[in-house]
């Protein structure tokens, strides 16, 4: 198998590496990965925490070990990039869909500098209304925040936007 295979047979494996606190993202569609490469027949992947305090951090790695391990039939070494840093703004359009059917409104895009106003009005992702309002900026994880909608009267999370 050539080093390009194996790298594309890396990334489809990486499809299948599912955020442990959002099941239907996976670490592609978070913006995670930060490289991917072959050398001496081992895979050596740099990923990066979306969160610093992640307490999924090691599971992932576990989980990228294994599963990519599994489709490449090779050693694979998972490190943490400590040259970039997560940002919401590397949630790929796909996840951000997939985070709204999953009744979590995504990140607002932001130019760098966060103000507490980027989390107001934040689009309900049950009725799409911006008619809400920020109950709690602590939700179920470290990276969520509580919402209200007052038009359909739903209670929802949001992925706080990071820079």
């Amino acid at each position: 198998m050539t080093a390009e295979n194996t790298i594309a047979n890396v990334y489809n494996a990486l499809e299948q590496v599912m955020d442990p606190e959002i099941p239907v993202l996976n670490v592609l569609d978070l913006g995670m990965i930060t490289d991917v490469a072959v050398h001496d027949n081992t895979v050596q992947i740099k990923m990066i925490p979306t969160f610093a305090a992640c307490p999924a951090v090691s599971f992932i790695q576990q989980q990228i070990r294994e599963i990519v391990g599994r489709e490449t039939s090779l050693p694979v070494e998972v490190s943490i990039d400590k040259d970039v840093h997560w940002h919401s703004n590397r949630l790929s359009d796909t996840a951000k869909e997939k985070l709204r059917n999953f009744g979590i409104a995504a990140p607002q895009i932001h130019e760098g500098e966060l103000h507490a106003e980027i989390m107001l009005n934040t689009p309900c992702p049950h009725c799409s209304s911006k008619n809400t309002y920020l109950r709690s900026p602590f939700g179920s994880t470290l990276c969520r925040a509580i919402h209200y909608c007052k038009d359909c009267g739903m209670v929802f999370e949001q992925f706080k936007p990071v820079q």
